[in-house]
């Protein structure tokens, strides 16, 4: 009889509830318990929406927690009750208390290459640095923010037209591999101390962080790549850049200039660089192409784009 690994698991959005998928996929391994965040309000509407991890747990007859805090009476004994051998967390969104660190081995799939990036949004921030490289790194869990030894990590080259949402389905790819790899290897793994030295940090994405001026094309173009669904990028006026596509980034503009109107696109100079805009949003319109949107203002060859 095949001598199953008991797995409690903690996670959240998209990119967790695809390693989650995996491990429930393997004959070697038996997820018993999954704790996740609270049902969330979503959209205009304010729809309370569960988290994808609780779904695929729920459609697999697994118990699912979902405390506000890790501290919440019977967490950490529900915890204990399952008497797993690993507790695998990804993307959850909440450190773990030295009560649960000491129930099993804790093991991490943060989607950078650490110690950079430690934190909240590891992969926008290798977009919006222009990163060459970036990838997944497994980690065995302390009571500190992603600063625990090292057991393994895939590295990966992003294409430089790639955006977020083609990073993370690529990431998620390979963190499902690498969970498997250190699950069943773990015995074999000596963890490596990271190098505090080298560590850098990353904040939780704010709307606002989505506003754009057109100094620099390729930090706007970064920017673009970083924050697609949300919060997009967005002009003080509050349109929206829906689609654009970086023309060149050296040459030196006016910033916010329209040097060439085409067939549905505008070229906008930056004080380095250009940019072609393809597809806009005023605030309270539809998204409409550039064209349509600088001739509904009036806007020529020579102005400055608002």
């Amino acid at each position: 009889m095949l001598d199953k690994k008991k797995i409690v698991y903690m996670g959240t959005p998209s990119y967790a509830k695809e390693i989650l998928e995996v491990l429930l996929g393997a004959e070697d391994i038996d997820v018993n318990l999954v704790i996740t965040q609270p049902d969330r309000p979503v959209g205009r509407k304010n729809i309370l929406t569960p988290p994808p991890v609780k779904i695929l747990a729920q459609m697999h007859n697994i118990r699912v927690l979902q405390p506000e805090k890790l501290t919440d009476e019977g967490i950490v004994e529900a915890i204990k009750a399952s008497h797993p051998d690993f507790i695998v967390v990804a993307a959850f969104g909440q450190l773990l208390q030295k009560a649960i660190l000491d129930i099993a081995p804790c093991i991490n799939l943060h989607a950078s290459l650490l110690p950079e990036y430690r934190g909240a949004s590891p992969v926008q921030q290798s977009l919006l640095n222009g990163d060459a490289y970036t990838g997944v790194t497994a980690m065995l869990m302390e009571e500190g923010l992603d600063s625990g030894p090292i057991l393994g990590y895939y590295y990966f080259k992003i294409p430089d037209k790639m955006r977020l949402h083609a990073l993370m389905a690529k990431l998620s790819q390979d963190a499902c591999r690498l969970t498997l790899d250190i699950l069943r290897n773990f015995e074999e793994i000596a963890p490596q101390k990271q190098i505090k030295t080298h560590a850098s940090y990353c904040k939780k994405i704010k709307k606002s962080d989505g506003e754009v001026a057109f100094d620099d094309a390729r930090r706007l173009y970064n920017a673009y790549r970083a924050f697609e669904g949300w919060p997009g990028i967005f002009i003080s006026s509050g349109t929206k850049l829906l689609e654009i596509e970086l023309i060149e980034s050296d040459l030196k503009h006016e910033a916010g200039k329209v040097t060439h109107i085409g067939e549905d696109s505008i070229i906008v100079g930056c004080l380095k660089g250009s940019l072609k805009l393809i597809t806009l949003q005023p605030v309270s319109k539809k998204p409409m192409d550039a064209k349509s949107y600088c001739v509904g203002r009036g806007i020529k060859v020579g102005d400055i784009f608002v």
